[in-house]
């Protein structure tokens, strides 16, 4: 099979796409032929430095796909032959995605309509998951909620999620993605490089955030954390420029948030993708022999939504 290559950790053109084994389900696992592989900011930050995940060179990136099951294990139903799947491979050290076959734990697969679209499909499971994970922590908070990054993966599925449970979304974003963000549900928007943009953010609102999610780094959440309410929440996927004393005089929570395998929270997320409840927002659809160029648009923000590998 083709599949895209770490020959060595560094800039996107360390990828290469050759020929490589099939891979054998093994025990508990099915095999699903790719038809597209998601691509997020974590796997372009693995192909530059290997230590967090754990990696080696040899190894193929992409944690999100979805496709159709090929072939299954032993101990696995043969009837699950043919379904269409979405899955997230293992996190972080799984991996696997950007190739024409991959093979991963049956539960870490979602089941999908015979007449799913599977690009879109192989958005969802990461960044659909962490933002669910992120709602999880700030929900309980209130109604107003202030996300900064809401034009990225994360933020747009962020967005739609806090609106369905009634939450009041205050999004920041560039600019051109403000049409994309209120579409998706955020109730107003701010362009994050304007220089007075939490001063707007929190005129907008109309008062104290409940809670804040931290989506980009860097130091908008340190501005923003003063119009946050006392007992306030922020949750971060990213490191934000925050000093702890300030939150722990007004008594506030900050929640760091790293997602973990969870077969339950992947199929809900198919479910709602499924139904039409969770949309997504491709704009970039490449062949995998432009896998360098993919993770350069990601990690420039160029394509103004999701990115997508097809094997």
């Amino acid at each position: 099979m083709r599949a895209a290559v770490v020959e060595a950790f560094g800039e996107p053109g360390v990828i290469s796409v050759r020929d490589v084994p099939i891979p054998e389900p093994a025990q508990g696992q099915i095999r699903i032929k790719v038809v597209a592989a998601g691509i997020n900011p974590v796997d372009t930050y693995n192909a530059k430095d290997p230590s967090w995940a754990g990696i080696a060179t040899g190894c193929i990136l992409g944690y999100d796909i979805a496709g159709t099951v090929e072939a299954v294990g032993h101990d696995v139903s043969s009837d699950l032959i043919g379904r269409n799947v979405m899955a997230m491979t293992a996190f972080p050290q799984g991996q696997g995605g950007y190739a024409e076959y991959a093979v991963v734990d049956e539960p870490l697969a979602a089941y999908l309509p015979d007449d799913a679209d599977l690009v879109a499909a192989a958005s969802v499971p990461l960044a659909a998951g962490t933002a669910w994970e992120v709602l999880e922590k700030l929900e309980p908070a209130g109604p107003l909620m202030l996300v900064i990054g809401g034009s990225g993966g994360v933020g747009l599925f962020l967005i739609q999620l806090a609106a369905a449970r009634g939450v009041h979304v205050v999004a920041m974003g560039q600019e051109r993605s403000h049409a994309v963000m209120h579409a998706h549900g955020a109730t107003t928007c701010v362009d994050y490089r304007s220089p007075d943009a939490i001063a707007t953010a929190v005129d907008l609102a109309g008062g104290p955030f409940d809670s804040i999610a931290e989506l980009v780094g860097g130091p908008l959440t340190a501005l923003a954390q003063p119009h946050l309410r006392d007992d306030g929440v922020i949750a971060a996927i990213a490191p934000p420029d925050l000093a702890i004393d300030a939150l722990i005089d007004a008594n506030q929570s900050l929640h760091g948030i790293l997602i973990r395998d969870n077969s339950e929270r992947l199929r809900h997320m198919a479910d709602l993708f499924s139904g039409g409840h969770l949309r997504t927002h491709v704009t970039r659809v490449l062949p995998l022999d432009e896998v360098a160029e993919a993770h350069r648009l990601v990690d420039s923000g160029e394509a103004g939504g999701k990115v997508v590998l097809t094997p």
